[in-house]
């Protein structure tokens, strides 16, 4: 494919999920490499007390562990190892995003290069490129990849492009990196890799899914605490503002910027944290009759 060297930054971060942080980079490590490619891994550990760090520097001996405050979740996380990397190499020709729930196939690193090479031949531009995953080993539903109008892209053999990405599993080019930088800092956990992929939309850059699955990775089937029912109004709340939950300030601002219809979204939001029982009567009326 390629006539160099080529030098991939692997980033990730991860807390107190010793057991599938290891898991993940074994499969990172028995996945088939290229030749020519050579891969360095920065990982954020963002305050663990699990031993994650140590457990990592004994079995992954070469992975650059990096300290977290504890307090960066995944966006600020992931940003942390993206400036290391830089601060390490300055010409990465490609930078790999992976979570460390996330276990690839040992395909995976060969079908999202295949992906970057060949989408850019009909239309010149380097591609950002998200890996598909499937839900577990033995289920082989969509969890995470690319998106297009709010659906997910169900890989299907073929090239396809997406609109918004998961952050999974992402292939970006050096040449995005240096039009878009890395991960924008007004994020703490989620939408970071949403806006990413929108300002890559904005500039006219595509955004790609794998042609196959490249791994599993679980989505969590539970309803958001922020409007479960069930919970209390101060359990909604805390969710609501939390970074592992809706995070609302932040998805105000993200909507603002990325959505046509930011306040439509916003009132949304609010209703289903105020009144979900109300809410989730009329969306189950709406898709009963498919209105």
């Amino acid at each position: 494919m390629m006539n160099k060297e080529n030098y991939i930054a692997v980033l990730l971060t991860c807390h107190n999920r010793k057991g599938k942080t290891l898991t993940c980079l074994n499969f990172f490590h028995n996945a088939i490499k290229p030749d020519g490619f050579l891969f360095e891994i920065f990982l954020v550990d963002d305050g663990s007390t699990d031993g994650t760090a140590d457990a990592v520097k004994t079995n992954f001996p070469n992975v650059k562990v990096i300290k977290g405050t504890g307090n960066l979740f995944w966006n600020q996380g992931m940003r942390l190892a993206w400036e290391t990397a830089l601060m390490y190499r300055n010409d990465y020709d490609y930078y790999l995003w992976l979570n460390d729930d996330t276990f690839i196939n040992k395909d995976a690193i060969i079908e999202v290069l295949n992906v970057a090479h060949e989408s850019c031949l009909s239309n010149d531009i380097k591609p950002i490129v998200t890996g598909a995953c499937h839900e577990s080993k033995e289920n082989m539903i969509f969890s995470y990849g690319g998106r297009m109008n709010d659906e997910p892209v169900v890989p299907n053999g073929k090239l396809q492009k997406c609109s918004r990405i998961n952050g999974n599993f992402v292939l970006i080019p050096c040449e995005v990196y240096k039009k878009l930088g890395i991960l924008s800092g007004k994020y703490t956990h989620g939408m970071g890799d949403f806006d990413y992929s929108a300002r890559a939309e904005k500039m006219g850059i595509p955004c790609y899914t794998t042609r196959s699955y490249i791994g599993f990775c679980a989505t969590n089937k539970k309803i958001s605490s922020w409007c479960d029912p069930k919970k209390s109004f101060i359990e909604r709340w805390k969710n609501f503002n939390s970074p592992l939950g809706l995070n609302i300030r932040e998805y105000k601002e993200f909507l603002k910027v990325h959505s046509l219809s930011w306040k439509r979204d916003i009132t949304k939001a609010y209703l289903k944290f105020l009144l979900p029982k109300l809410y989730l009567k009329i969306s189950n009326f709406f898709k009963t009759f498919q209105i």
